[in-house]
């Protein structure tokens, strides 16, 4: 996951830089304490680390273009995304630290976020970014692990794609999830071998109890494993949803945050999860606060 502080060329497992692992790149991104540079994969593969394409329409899934400011002279700056999901005609949640304001050394919005499409780079609707409210709680600065890690922003005018609906309560322990993503599909460390999809990819998780992950905060953050072996969302897949099915309709449970131990490879572990009940109340009052 990504933010604040220049960029190494190999990163290390601290707590910081296990934040910054998940947003995605197409040539370099800044996370708490990593900048991830890679090439986009031209052909379909196996993402998310060991994912799958993309098998239905998820028309709440959204992409935001982001670009990297690494405060390093001209030509150190790059593009990528951090994914996010449609929760009202005119909003978009994703993770804190896909929502910070650009002229610091870090990564934050080019200014527009595409909607309801499965390809991150052609089709659904493009909207500008007219608004930006991150979780008073996060903060990006933090020398471990924020938590809180999640955002709203709003769009210029209303999209045509349905919201997906955000979830009153969090999934037990142990069922079935689902988490959506562009992130890179080769589970490497160095960042000049990481292959980031154009498809959307999927994989099919569980809520885990909080004890299986590291420096989760059980009260608003969800412990994530993968039913599938040696598979979990990996770097750029920063801010994107985890849903569940409920009454035979997806709803929106969580958005992609962190690691959730220290190893650095993303499959070997679980994935830490901002839990979207948990902030239900703070997310219902910035929406109604900025109709």
């Amino acid at each position: 996951m990504p933010q604040n502080t220049p960029p190494s060329p190999t990163p290390q497992p601290t707590r910081r830089s296990r934040r910054a692992r998940r947003l995605l790149t197409r040539a370099a991104l800044v996370g708490a304490a990593t900048a991830l540079c890679a090439t986009t994969a031209s052909t379909s593969a196996h993402a998310v680390i060991n994912g799958k394409d993309s098998t239905q329409a998820y028309p709440f899934m959204a992409s935001i273009p982001m670009a990297l400011e690494t405060g390093e002279g001209e030509g150190k700056d790059a593009e990528g995304v951090c994914g996010a999901a449609l929760v009202a005609p005119q909003w978009v949640v994703t993770a804190g630290h896909c929502a910070q304001e650009a002229g610091t050394v870090g990564a934050h919005p080019k200014g527009t976020v595409r909607v309801g499409s499965e390809h991150r780079t052609s089709g659904g609707a493009v909207r500008k970014i007219v608004k930006k409210v991150v979780h008073p709680g996060y903060d990006v600065n933090s020398p471990v692990r924020s938590h809180h890690d999640i955002a709203l922003l709003k769009l210029d005018r209303p999209v045509t794609q349905q919201p997906i609906r955000m979830a009153d309560r969090e999934a037990r322990v142990g069922a079935p999830t689902r988490v959506l993503g562009f992130g890179t599909v080769v589970d490497v460390l160095d960042f000049k071998d990481w292959v980031f999809p154009d498809r959307l990819q999927e994989l099919n998780t569980r809520r885990a109890p909080a004890s299986a992950c590291q420096d989760v905060d059980a009260a608003t953050e969800l412990c994530t494993t993968s039913r599938v072996p040696d598979a979990m969302a990996c770097k750029g897949d920063s801010g994107g949803p985890q849903i569940q099915r409920v009454h035979g309709r997806w709803q929106l449970v969580g958005t992609t945050s962190g690691d959730g131990d220290a190893d650095p490879h993303c499959a070997t572990g679980p994935g830490v999860y901002t839990s979207v009940p948990a902030h239900r109340a703070w997310l219902t009052k910035v929406l109604a606060a900025h109709r």
